[in-house]
């Protein structure tokens, strides 16, 4: 997971330096930067919890991050700030680490 969530991290930087240098753009676009690039900071902390519950609190906040950038995804594509078709597979890769992650807390926490 290590390496996925730094690679949807680059691909993040990639989006938000292809954007339009517009306030809208840059104002949404660094929404997406700083909550799709975070989900990667937040899993390495996880993964060096100290407890389990760290652990599943901090999976926690990977998936609330990745919620975020689902939603400023969406407005970006609503505002057609990109293109539905630019932000598809961005999209389609946030929605896979949502359910990963969703996964991956229900089974640390035995369910």
């Amino acid at each position: 997971m290590r390496e996925k969530t730094m690679q949807y991290a680059k691909r993040i930087v990639r989006m938000f330096s292809a954007l339009p240098q517009n306030t809208l753009a840059q104002t949404l676009g660094k929404q997406v930067l700083r909550s799709g690039a975070s989900v990667g900071a937040n899993y390495r902390e996880a993964d060096s919890g100290r407890s389990k519950a760290e652990f599943i609190a901090k999976m926690g906040d990977c998936l609330k991050e990745l919620s975020e950038t689902e939603y400023w995804l969406e407005l970006m594509a609503e505002e057609e700030i990109l293109s539905s078709d630019r932000l598809a597979s961005l999209r389609q890769e946030t929605r896979e680490l949502i359910a990963i992650f969703t996964t991956i807390i229900k089974k640390s926490r035995g369910g």
